[in-house]
């Protein structure tokens, strides 16, 4: 079997500024500026006041609904405010931001190693989402609600996502390298989540030593199985990977789970053994901080709430070529608004570009040559849906599918009259998100 999708493009992955390099323990910032809104779904509450001691694990917010997760203290020391500070898209909300005091204590109970061989699944549940779990692929989905399928639909399938395709992140990768067996007892909790008799591991071919590793970690696993998959963005999207690794499709409009599968990150596993095992909530990541623009590319074990700056600064600072920083990739990231905006959930990339590679580029009217027809991995007609966009025709950009849309932005990079046409699906998935509100 081919392991691959339809369409998709490989541009250059620029991997090669970190994948060497070892993960390291980043020191705790002296103020984490810790956003109560880090998942989909609604915000979390906070439960601190200003002035309030905190310690490094405590929890600081509660949810604000089921599809929500609270959000933990990444430092020990005192509240200095709540208050509304800017994230890394420029969008302002609020925050407790701590100030250290310098001794990184933990709060009673975190880091203990647990007994959790008798738990339930109900009961790993509930400790995944007291721990403020959130996919770490970048979705952000709180993980207990995407491990809570209606009873009707039968899990088969936990497919862990350690593809990360996006060009230039190798947070993934050297966290399969380092520690495979966390990465491995996190799928196994997450299959006993959902009673799920199979587990696969999706790893793309461009990451050997990553796909040895875990191949002798899972020998003796009779239904635990590791995929090498074909070089291809955008691989590591859900319904590409379930695709390449099944050879199922999910329908449109559909879920995973309407198939029989559950999608996770490999970061996301090892989170939740963490949480479940070592009682540890989800208050720090591994960050690539890459790119040609930035002196020494490393991988950083972070704490949620570090300003950027502060990772930039310990990557030995910016070029003199720098153009742009993107938090995440330079496919689906975004261009940063603020630097000293803080690390969240969902922050697996700090990338430092220079204008050669920035992507600025002057948009030309479409040339009809269909090249983002061919690459698109759902199928669409991307031309028709942003010229719908552009005339506010929504409800037949509807119809043409843009809701199926994954936001991969593989058209707009084969385009060669360079359309922002994932600038236009956005205005148009809002729009008619907004529709809906009003009817």
């Amino acid at each position: 079997m081919k392991y691959t999708f339809k369409g998709g493009y490989h541009p250059p992955d620029g991997k090669r500024y970190s994948e060497k390099m070892l993960i390291e323990k980043m020191p705790s910032p002296k103020i984490a500026a810790i956003h109560l809104h880090q998942h989909i779904g609604a915000p979390s509450k906070a439960i601190v006041n200003i002035g309030d001691e905190v310690k490094v694990g405590q929890p600081i917010s509660e949810p604000g609904g089921f599809v929500s997760v609270p959000v933990h203290a990444s430092i020990s020391g005192k509240v200095k405010a709540i208050a509304k500070i800017t994230d890394a898209a420029g969008n302002k909300s609020d925050a407790v931001i701590i100030e250290s005091d310098g001794k990184d204590e933990l709060f009673e109970g975190v880091g203990q190693k647990v007994d959790y061989y008798c738990f339930s699944a109900d009961e790993i549940k509930k400790k995944i989402a007291s721990a403020g779990i959130a996919g770490m692929g970048g979705a952000r989905f709180p993980t207990h609600v995407k491990l809570s399928p209606p009873a009707e639909k039968k899990i088969d399938y936990i497919i862990l996502n350690g593809v990360e395709c996006e060009p230039y992140l190798t947070a993934d990768d050297r966290l399969m390298q380092e520690s495979p067996d966390t990465i491995i007892e996190g799928l196994k909790l997450i299959m006993k989540a959902v009673n799920a008799p199979n587990g696969m591991i999706g790893i793309e071919k461009n990451k050997p030593d990553a796909i040895r590793i875990m191949k002798e970690k899972t020998e003796s696993e009779s239904n635990i199985k590791v995929i090498e998959l074909e070089v291809k963005y955008p691989q590591g999207g859900e319904k590409q990977l379930i695709y390449a690794a099944l050879g199922k499709e999910v329908p449109s409009g559909g879920l995973p789970m309407d198939i029989g599968v559950v999608v996770s990150n490999v970061g996301t596993a090892n989170a939740v053994y963490e949480a479940i095992a070592l009682n540890k909530p989800l208050y720090e990541r591994i960050v690539s901080v890459t790119g040609e623009s930035i002196m020494n590319p490393k991988n950083l074990l972070v704490r949620i709430g570090t300003p950027t700056t502060e990772l930039i600064e310990y990557a030995g600072g910016l070029k003199e070529d720098v153009y742009k920083v993107v938090n995440g990739g330079p496919m689906m990231g975004a261009a940063m608004y603020a630097l000293d905006a803080p690390v969240h959930k969902g922050t697996s990339g700090i990338l430092c570009l220079s204008r050669q590679n920035a992507a600025v580029c002057e948009e030309h009217p479409c040339i009809s040559c269909g090249k983002c027809v061919t690459v698109c991995p759902l199928r669409l007609l991307p031309t028709d849906i942003q010229l719908n966009i552009q005339y506010k025709n929504y409800e037949q950009a509807e119809k043409l599918g843009i809701l199926d849309c994954i936001l991969c932005g593989t058209c707009a990079y084969v385009c060669p009259a360079k359309r922002n046409l994932v600038h236009y699906y956005n205005v148009g998935k809002a729009k008619i998100a907004e529709m809906k509100k009003k009817k």
